[in-house]
């Protein structure tokens, strides 16, 4: 037996293999880089740490955390990030084409991917929300509304931010929209405006969404004092199925009239909202509610992470979107409660407990949890979930609108 045959091929194994691209790649200007994807492994085991055993948005983090590992291992081929981002593409035949001319041939997540570049996947993940959505307390307290709007005063706050820090237009908006505390709008509008920055933005928005227990209850009891902390609101009418299912309806036509480009985010929402009030689609209401938005939310976790390959994610501007995401929750939080508080004063000063202004960020229905968990801190016998509920939902729907706006302004 040839022994220097066989220890020459054991020796090609090994100079083709993965492990040996960590020590050896380098870029075309000749700096080493593998060390870069081994990190970004690393960071994927602590994302998937988080997501199984603290549970941090486990159904998104997970298929992140995934994804990330995935487009980090070497030679594996799975994702070509070039192909998507900064292209110019502007048609699915010539992004087709594309794919097929890329040597070796397209790995699974290039085409999974495209429900991303393409605008597929957010809009769907929103019809399944829709379908879970209760708008009853926002049509109750249509004062709500001013609440979900003023929660968004972190994403234009950290829009000024980002561009005094050298970000493009296009890149500070999809920085500030971090602040709308949704992470489909997050992945929508960046995807579409700065599809370079969406694995640091996506991962970003997500994490802080699960952190919202911990970043909102110090700045909830920093603006507020402790008489409006005990306020008791008075219970929410009933509302009739008529009046809900007429707000899905009028809230599409009133919200695309007056900025097109929030239709996918807007109409899906409300398309999904109309299934589960009108009571005459229920197998597609519940088709819609599981099985295709757990289906589209596997596809959309892994793609985004995808994105997060070492070259792309380890910059200083991935620090700068994380830092900067933390400054937009926590403006998008400050805004809600002080206009809650302003709008109790202007009641009386005993009506409105600022504390359901923090809801106003769009994580249904977790910052409406919070709201009612400091507000039982301060009085075992409030019940403010109901009300914080609205403000809740409504800022669904005002991330979505403000999407539309960064939208339409730089899109």
């Amino acid at each position: 037996m040839d022994f220097s045959v066989l220890w020459q091929a054991i020796l090609d194994i090994l100079q083709k293999s993965g492990f040996t691209y960590f020590f050896t790649a380098t870029n075309e200007a000749g700096e080493y880089v593998g060390w870069m994807n081994l990190v970004m492994i690393l960071v994927s085991f602590v994302l998937l740490y988080l997501a199984i055993k603290k549970q941090f948005e486990p159904l998104l983090l997970l298929p992140i955390a995934f994804g990330m590992l995935l487009t980090n291992l070497p030679n594996a081929n799975m994702f070509h990030p070039e192909v998507f981002i900064g292209d110019e593409v502007h048609s699915i035949g010539e992004m087709l084409n594309d794919l097929v001319n890329i040597p070796g041939g397209a790995g699974l997540l290039d085409y999974l991917y495209l429900g991303v570049k393409l605008g597929i996947y957010p809009p769907l993940i929103f019809l399944g929300i829709g379908c879970m959505t209760d708008f009853g307390p926002l049509i109750s307290n249509p004062k709500s509304l001013l609440l979900g709007a003023a929660a968004q005063f972190g994403i234009f706050v950290t829009f000024a931010g980002a561009s005094a820090l050298g970000f493009t237009a296009q890149e500070a908006a999809s920085i500030g929209i971090i602040g709308g505390a949704d992470g489909p709008t997050a992945i929508f509008l960046t995807s579409k405006l700065a599809p370079h920055l969406l694995g640091a933005i996506a991962i970003a928005a997500y994490s802080y969404m699960a952190l919202i227990p911990i970043i909102q209850p110090p700045i909830m009891k920093v603006l507020t004092t402790k008489r409006e902390r005990q306020i008791v609101m008075k219970e929410l009418r009933q509302v009739s199925r008529t009046e809900k299912i007429i707000f899905p309806i009028m809230v599409t036509a009133i919200c695309v009239l007056l900025l097109p480009d929030a239709a996918p985010l807007i109409g899906c929402l409300m398309l999904g909202n109309l299934f589960k009030e009108c009571g005459v689609v229920d197998r597609i209401w519940k088709t819609a509610q599981n099985e295709l938005m757990n289906i589209v939310t596997i596809f959309l976790g892994i793609t985004v992470g995808a994105t997060a390959n070492g070259q792309n994610f380890l910059k200083m501007e991935t620090l700068m979107i994380v830092g900067l995401g933390l400054i937009a929750f926590a403006f998008s939080t400050a805004g809600g409660v002080l206009i809650a508080k302003l709008m109790n004063a202007l009641s009386g000063g005993n009506s409105i407990n600022p504390l359901i202004g923090s809801a106003g960020v769009s994580a249904v229905p977790m910052a409406a949890r919070v709201s009612q968990v400091v507000g039982q801190q301060e009085n075992p016998s409030n019940f403010l979930l109901m009300h914080a509920m609205g403000p809740n939902v409504a800022g669904v729907i005002g991330s979505a609108v403000a999407a539309g706006v960064l939208l339409t302004l730089f899109g």
